[in-house]
């Protein structure tokens, strides 16, 4: 029998050794200990926490040494200079992350929402992703600066449940979306890979307990390290800078871009018509999408996470309407983190109310830019991802 500090009594049978240091902690503290790894603890509450542990175990056969990854056990050192292998960083994530909460809605929210649609009268076409689950900020967790990590869970859930090649290697194939957290430990690792040297540097390399706003370029270098082809477009008033960083959207770029020429001559207000064309083009596959006598289909692509200034949000689908003057008027259907999860469910399932939610038509983009990022299908080669590590993005002038 050992007897612990605050007079807690362990048993041999109760301690656990830490996947990084091979050090013996006590098992309630394991999950502490280990994330203490990942980042530089000096002067924090965890760094006692380590410091406690390593001293409570003083006389068991482990022999501290310089570094926080540095342990000997018969003498032999088990980390060389103190830097933990990435491999074993990994493995030691895969199995302390933990899943995210989030509210489950019955029958799904996609499936409430397509109903909805449905049931309009008007002659609508409607565009769905697939499924995908809706991760509200809490006030207890988030509120005001977790709403990007929000939509990164929001489309991890879309690519866990349709996409097999997404499942088998996203978060070490747990198969489930972790919380924030546990997100911030996978982006410091993509950082650590070499993915977006510049966002890295910028947010100072470390996101891992902190409230730090992100945004696309941080969820698609989260998605890339995973060898998942995250893809990022900008919509903006002066074009700075092209560089087309994928196959499946450019002719929806190209057709963007003729549209706006069409239309050159609107100005102000419909200058957005640009990024909804793109939404419409993106979701529909240039039109291949076949309604038939249906006014409501589900796409294969993947929800879009949809950054401006101050926020950002899930486009999950896109609905048109034809105008008068020929032209199409465009409604994005978007899940934000901000809102309720019950309250929306309550909303679709009654049918009332719903649209104020979800509906977002051109007059409600007020931003001067714009980024959206979505997930091209299959896997990344070893010579791909070496090109995935730099984020590049699509440039469209509003």
């Amino acid at each position: 029998m050992k007897r612990k500090s605050k007079d807690i009594i362990m048993d041999s049978d109760s301690w656990s050794t830490c996947p990084f240091c091979e050090l013996s902690v006590p098992s309630h503290q394991l999950q502490r200990h280990a994330n203490d790894h990942f980042h530089d603890p000096s002067d924090d509450a965890d760094h006692m926490l380590l410091q406690q542990s390593r001293q409570s175990v003083s006389g068991s056969g482990y022999e501290a040494v310089s570094g926080d990854c540095n342990y000997r056990y018969g003498g032999e050192t088990s980390r060389d200079n103190g830097q933990c292998k990435m491999d074993e960083q990994i493995s030691c994530l895969i199995g302390l992350q933990t899943r995210g909460n989030f509210y489950k809605v019955e029958l799904g929210l996609t499936t409430l929402l397509r109903n909805c649609l449905e049931s309009e009268t008007e002659n609508l076409k409607s565009i769905l992703s697939g499924y995908v689950d809706h991760f509200q900020s809490l006030d207890s967790e988030d509120a005001g600066w977790g709403c990007g990590w929000r939509n990164i869970q929001m489309l991890s859930s879309h690519l866990l449940a349709q996409r097999q090649e997404a499942r088998e290697v996203l978060f070490g194939g747990s198969g489930f979306v972790p919380d924030i957290p546990s997100l911030q430990r996978w982006l410091e690792i993509a950082w650590e890979k070499g993915f977006d040297a510049p966002g890295a540097s910028q947010l100072d390399h470390v996101v891992y307990g902190s409230k730090k706003w992100i945004g696309t370029t941080e969820c698609a270098a989260l998605l890339r390290s995973f060898a998942l082809r995250a893809r990022v477009v900008d919509f903006g008033p002066k074009e700075e800078s092209q560089s087309i960083v994928g196959t499946s959207v450019d002719k929806a770029v190209d057709k963007a871009r003729n549209d706006k020429t069409d239309n050159n001559e609107v100005k102000n207000s419909e200058a957005y018509q640009v990024l909804m064309d793109f939404v419409w083009n993106y979701f529909s596959n240039e039109n291949t999408i076949q309604f038939g006598q249906q006014h409501v289909v589900i796409s294969e692509k993947t929800p879009l996470y949809f950054q401006h200034d101050g926020h950002s949000r899930t486009i999950v689908g896109v609905q048109a309407k034809h105008q008068q003057n020929g032209y199409l008027a465009y409604n994005l259907l978007v899940l934000d983190p901000a809102h309720s999860t019950p309250a929306l469910e309550r909303s679709l399932k009654k049918k009332i109310g719903w649209q104020k939610l979800v509906k977002k038509g051109r007059n409600t983009l007020k931003k001067p830019q714009y980024q959206l990022c979505y997930v091209d299908p299959g896997i990344a080669s070893e010579e791909e991802m070496e090109n995935l590590k730099t984020i590049d993005s699509v440039f469209l002038e509003l």
